[in-house]
């Protein structure tokens, strides 16, 4: 049955994007191992952040969702992605300045301090980010503001007090009720982002970008993990054939397999 969207209206949804390599770059690995190439690579919204923003976006079309606000943590460049974001309809966007890379602990304080400035009724952001796989942001965000959580989630209906997420996991599908004020993450299945066109680009370029810096929050000055070298996968070994079931099984009890 279809949801009479005018019997409610939730007032404000805060996205979390971060800038991330554009997942069509082939990724290359510095010489001395210290991380991977940055300078000169096309960047782009995380594509799961970029889904959840998807999300939003149409929620607020519907008329579900008074206003969407996305905020990115990061250097200048951060800010491209802001712009892609009010193409997209945010009318508000707000860029953390940080010079360094931010680890999922100080993002976490950061996302909240602004969900909670903001009075937001719903913090949505990606699973996880392609450049460093963790997904904890999004929990640590949950923990950080007391709020339920819901993640992985491949579709959302909206109530005026609750979200009704279904979750993807390895098992199967899950399905919970989560009270507003929520956050959830977005899996791959939730929305396909939307085509922009060239109004919409021009639209966002000339977006007001609002600016704050990482200092005016309670984050710790020492990163939580350090990095200590980044390295390709070894290269993959020839396979062996065998010649019927009896040989297999015998090798793989050779490697103790069985």
């Amino acid at each position: 049955m279809a949801t009479d969207v005018n019997m409610f209206s939730i007032m404000k949804i805060l996205v979390a994007l971060k800038r991330t390599i554009d997942y069509n770059v082939r990724v290359q690995i510095r010489d001395d191992g210290s991380g991977v190439v940055t300078d000169g690579i096309k960047h782009s919204i995380n594509p799961f952040d970029e889904i959840a923003l998807e999300q939003a976006i149409r929620w607020q079309d519907d008329g579900q969702v008074d206003e969407v606000v996305a905020v990115t943590i990061g250097s200048e460049p951060a800010t491209e992605q802001l712009k892609t974001a009010a193409a997209f309809g945010c009318g508000r966007v707000i860029h953390i300045a940080a010079e360094d890379d931010v680890q999922p602990p100080a993002a976490a304080r950061v996302i909240s301090a602004v969900a909670k400035a903001e009075n937001a009724d719903m913090v949505l952001m990606g699973k996880q980010a392609i450049d460093d796989d963790c997904g904890q942001t999004g929990p640590m965000t949950a923990a950080q503001l007391g709020w339920p959580q819901a993640s992985f989630a491949s579709a959302i209906e909206l109530t005026a007090t609750n979200a009704r997420v279904t979750r993807e996991l390895d098992s199967g599908l899950e399905t919970l009720d989560v009270d507003l004020p929520a956050l959830i993450t977005a899996d791959l299945r939730l929305a396909e982002p939307r085509y922009l066109r060239l109004p919409d680009i021009m639209r966002g370029k000339k977006q007001a970008i609002e600016h704050r810096h990482i200092d005016e929050f309670d984050v710790a000055d020492a990163p939580a993990l350090e990095l200590e070298r980044v390295a390709a996968p070894p290269p993959r070994t020839g396979g062996q054939r065998v010649a019927n079931t009896d040989a297999l099984i015998a090798e793989l009890e050779t490697r103790q397999l069985l």
